[in-house]
């Protein structure tokens, strides 16, 4: 199955395999949308403005081949819970944030890991997926220095201690640093191509989105290389209708799967 993108007078098709969504939680002022924004286009804004929840998508060519991204910046009071467990149920990888500066924020870090392993943990019991699931913990903030840190190393450590598929990091959305380090480790955990990294392909607007097709003239205006980024100014989010038939089809699909090894089998 193909996915049909439209992103100026480009029309790109990526294969549903390689599209995945990343999911980033947390409590209010931890810098969620600050990371984002630095994964996106390498900027930081100072003033703050509280999410809702805002849905970005990218799009990449990685040695001719089409992958797409979309980037889930949730809430930080998360109103709706449903809609949280229905962004956790669609979620393929996950950053879970918090400020190192404020204690509050570790602990609902904690709460929201305990309630990801749930609630995928009840989807997997039904499609009988592998049990990876990439994640990272980013404690971010670490330019305010030790006199204001509330939450030690060690103790954030622990959390992902023992998991081959869980990492932590402390991190400045503010200085740019280990940001990028940072989704290295996250696509690797998720064997996804280590040039989906911000720092690892060339970024290019929507009037170079020719650079996506593989014929010759369009390379006449990008570098030649092979990896390219591009942001898709007009992705809207799925749906929630969209979002519970993409689970359903999962399970139906999983389901048929099973049923024809066990055919196989007999």
């Amino acid at each position: 199955m193909m996915k049909t993108l439209s992103s100026g007078n480009c029309t790109l098709s990526v294969p549903a395999k390689n599209s995945y969504r990343m999911v980033v939680l947390g409590a209010s002022r931890v810098g969620k949308s600050s990371i984002v924004s630095r994964f996106l286009n390498g900027r930081f804004e100072d003033q703050y403005t509280p999410t809702i929840e805002d849905f970005h998508r990218k799009v990449y060519n990685i040695r001719g081949d089409m992958y797409q991204l979309d980037i889930l910046d949730t809430s930080g009071n998360h109103p709706f819970p449903a809609m949280r467990r229905l962004s956790i149920l669609t979620g393929d990888v996950f950053i879970l944030v918090f400020s190192l500066d404020n204690r509050e924020s570790f602990d609902e870090v904690k709460r929201l890991q305990k309630q990801i392993l749930e609630v995928k943990s009840c989807l997997k019991n039904k499609t009988k997926e592998a049990a990876e699931l990439p994640m990272v913990i980013c404690g971010n903030k670490n330019d305010h220095g030790e006199l204001c840190r509330q939450v030690p190393t060690t103790e954030a450590e622990l959390l992902v201690s023992g998991d081959e598929n869980c990492a932590y990091f402390e991190v400045s959305a503010k200085k740019n640093t280990n940001v990028d380090e940072m989704f290295y480790v996250l696509f690797s955990m998720a064997k996804l191509p280590h040039e989906m990294s911000p720092a690892l392909h060339r970024k290019i607007s929507v009037q170079y989105g020719d650079a996506f097709h593989p014929r010759p003239f369009c390379m006449r205006r990008v570098k030649e290389v092979d990896a390219y980024g591009m942001v898709s100014p007009f992705a809207r989010r799925p749906s929630v209708n969209s979002d519970l038939k993409y689970i359903k089809a999962k399970v139906l699909r999983e389901g048929q799967a099973r049923e024809r090894d066990k055919c196989t089998i007999q």
